[in-house]
């Protein structure tokens, strides 16, 4: 029997009592209280829905609440509270339902910031990174493996971004107007301590981690000259030498784990 609630004529009055309700505490600009409601009781329930709202996602998205300034931010907020149909009704999901309505939803302003698709995909990435469920079963890696000789094992809690913009270094102070010639490529990751940190990496150590992350039968070495060979550098060990500088860092940081037994 198909389900007809979505058609007002076809709900019960109780249901669509809720359908009024939940319209204009969403959009009290274009939904009038329902019948038999006071607009002062209504305004306790409005202020306190949207208020919970901005203030979870203002300390979701610091940096861009404050490139936007409150007005446009608060502005922003409210349309994703009108217009936004979130895809599940998980507390800690709202931020990233609130990057799919900046990306999907909203029409884009003239006054935007141009990066500011970019900024929100970065915050909402070190949200996403604290909640990562993936453990790390260490029973085929030793911390203190050999890179070069050995494979080099990537930690499954670490992501390699691309942005056309260093979202990483974007303040109040520092708000480019155009995208660099260079792109920005971060690796964002969880370390063992379970804190969230961000490196700034160069083409070959994305190259690096790439081919780590995709051929386990790779040493270290290994992947260094292919990629001096690919780049036809006429000194390849002067690759394999900075790699091995490379791969120790990202060792530091608990982005490369050990090797693989």
């Amino acid at each position: 029997m198909k389900n007809n609630l979505h058609s007002p004529a076809e709900r019960p009055e109780f249901i669509r009592k809720q359908f009024e309700f939940a319209a204009h505490i969403r959009d009290p600009e274009n939904n009038p209280v329902p019948d038999g409601i006071e607009d002062r009781r209504m305004a306790i329930y409005r202020e306190l829905f949207f208020n919970n709202v901005e203030d979870f996602m203002a300390s979701s998205y610091p940096v861009l609440h404050e490139i936007l300034g409150n007005d446009r931010w608060l502005a922003v907020i409210k349309d994703y509270f009108a217009n936004h149909r979130a895809e599940t009704p998980l507390f800690p999901e709202m931020p990233a339902e609130f990057l799919a309505y900046l990306q999907n939803t909203r029409q884009p302003e003239s006054n935007d910031p141009p990066f500011m698709l970019e900024l929100a995909h970065y915050e909402w990435m070190e949200l996403a990174a604290v909640r990562e469920e993936s453990e790390i079963d260490w029973s085929n890696i030793n911390p203190d493996g050999d890179l070069l000789n050995e494979h080099p094992v990537i930690s499954p809690l670490a992501w390699i971004l691309n942005y056309r913009f260093p979202v990483h270094r974007i303040c109040s102070d520092y708000q480019p107007t155009e995208a660099p010639d260079q792109p920005s490529s971060i690796v964002v990751y969880r370390d063992l301590e379970d804190e969230v940190g961000f490196i700034e990496i160069n083409t070959i150590t994305a190259l690096l981690m790439q081919r780590l992350q995709q051929d386990t039968a790779l040493t270290g070495s290994d992947a260094l000259l292919s990629i001096a060979q690919e780049m036809q550098h006429p000194n390849p060990e002067v690759v394999v030498n900075g790699g091995r500088d490379i791969l120790e860092n990202l060792r530091r940081h608990d982005i490369v784990l050990g090797t693989l037994k």
